[in-house]
């Protein structure tokens, strides 16, 4: 908490060293400035199958202000961006446990110290920033979205990072990236937490990094062909390498998307040695496993679309002794894997996993706006303690976005999920969200 305060602190002299300078330089701060004001509304229940435990849900309602400023003129300029936001619970079963972030994977609210549910909470993420030609430097909040880090927004409020980062499209078709993470403020969560990886989250012995490097780089080598090379290293955890090649294919009917991944992971600092182990620096693994990390993980999608129409099928495979390595505080996570289901991610060690999925745009057909998405996965020889060693899970979605009238920009979202096996929990799960948005100006 105290480092991300000491990061807004930051952001903010940067906005006074850019208020500093004369009211010429400062017109296009102003002028380029947008303010958006947005509403979500958002209910989930779920229904464990195999377990003796009363159907959860929760409803609430949330308000988002995203104010960015442009960047005062001159050769380096500066800016400020804030968003501000707050949640209120209008309904939802209050949940035994303690208020921590561990014990409240589903929640979307902080809990009280009885174990109920919040009335609202929220949060502001203040971020500064500096432009310079073609590069980029902010600090503050981010909400990154790279094959190494992906921010969570399954809930009411999304998951927050704060730290640095630098971008650059100095050369054409190539966008470089590099920085540092130190906290996260969970989506359940109005504070700032250290990060952590699954295995090594929660208990006793729980253990936390306000380290997190990431770097790297995304070549458009054809308009048709991306290629991609990611570093993260979360200290004292794992460090990883990522590879990716993403290409389209225009047939002579319709077209086909070729969706190639890899990710080495290994071990890092205290996670590397058994003393550092025994302190609590573990990953999560194969049953019997010593905690280090040890992951392989690669993955191929194809997916060919015609008139609307889209089809895909993919396979997953994760090898070495470790689950597949990445910032897990407990509380949900988005993960850069075609795997990465609305329930289950399929990255436990030694799984392979097959994917299929239908979506198709009613656009197609003279209803714009309209959307829907069904996919299913299905993994198995999972290495860890479990009698079948296998899962599968089944989502489904449907996206309505009113595209005229008074009611022009409201979005209408429903997602269905299903998912068994591994001696887990068997869960349905449903989500209904209404979401507007009202540019200020």
């Amino acid at each position: 908490m105290h480092k991300t305060l000491l990061a807004q602190g930051a952001a903010l002299s940067a906005l006074g060293a850019a208020l500093a300078v004369p009211s010429v330089a400062q017109a296009e701060f102003i002028k380029d400035s947008k303010a958006t004001l947005s509403l979500k509304n958002f209910y989930i229940n779920q229904d464990v199958r195999n377990q003796d435990a009363p159907r959860s849900e929760e409803w609430g309602q949330a308000f988002f202000l995203d104010y960015k400023s442009g960047f005062t003129e001159g050769p380096v300029g500066f800016g400020l961006d804030v968003l501000a936001m707050h949640a209120i619970r209008l309904d939802g079963g209050g949940r035994s446990g303690k208020a921590d972030i561990e014990r409240t994977p589903g929640g979307m609210f902080p809990l009280e110290s009885n174990g109920k549910g919040k009335t609202d909470f929220g949060r502001v993420g203040v971020t500064g920033k500096l432009r310079f030609s073609k590069t980029e430097a902010r600090l503050g909040t981010l909400l990154p979205k790279m094959p190494v880090l992906v921010y969570n927004d399954g809930r009411l409020l999304p998951q927050l990072f704060h730290g640095a980062q630098i971008t650059s499209n100095e050369i054409d078709n190539l966008s470089l990236t590099a920085g540092k993470i130190e906290h996260s403020t969970e989506r359940n969560s109005g504070d700032s937490h250290g990060l952590s990886i699954g295995g090594a989250n929660s208990g006793s012995r729980a253990q936390f990094s306000n380290e997190f490097y990431f770097a790297g780089a995304d070549y458009k080598a054809t308009k048709d062909l991306l290629l991609q090379y990611y570093y993260g290293n979360l200290r004292d955890f794992y460090k990883q390498h990522f590879f990716g090649l993403v290409h389209d294919w225009k047939l002579p009917v319709g077209s086909l998307k070729t969706d190639l991944r890899y990710f080495y992971s290994d071990s890092d600092g205290k996670n590397e040695s058994a003393s550092g182990r025994a302190e609590g620096y573990v990953s999560s693994g194969a049953d019997g496993s010593s905690g280090e990390v040890d992951n392989n993980l690669w993955s191929a999608m194809f997916t060919y679309s015609l008139a609307g129409h889209a089809l895909s099928l993919g396979y997953q495979k994760v090898s070495g002794d470790s689950d597949f390595p990445h910032i897990n505080l407990g509380s949900g996570r988005t993960l850069h894997l075609i795997t990465n289901g609305q329930i289950g991610k399929f990255a436990s060690a030694g799984e392979n996993t097959w994917v299929a999925g239908y979506a198709y745009d009613f656009a197609a057909i003279g209803v714009p706006g309209l959307k829907t998405k069904l996919i299913y996965f299905s993994g198995d020889d999972i290495d860890a303690a479990g009698s079948d060693n296998k899962e599968w899970e089944r989502n489904f979605r449907i996206d309505y976005a009113v595209q005229s009238g008074p009611l022009k920009g409201v979005g209408f979202a429903w997602l269905n999920a299903a998912t068994r096996g591994n001696d887990g929990r068997d869960l349905d799960e449903n989500r209904l969200m209404l979401t507007y948005s009202l540019p200020l100006f």
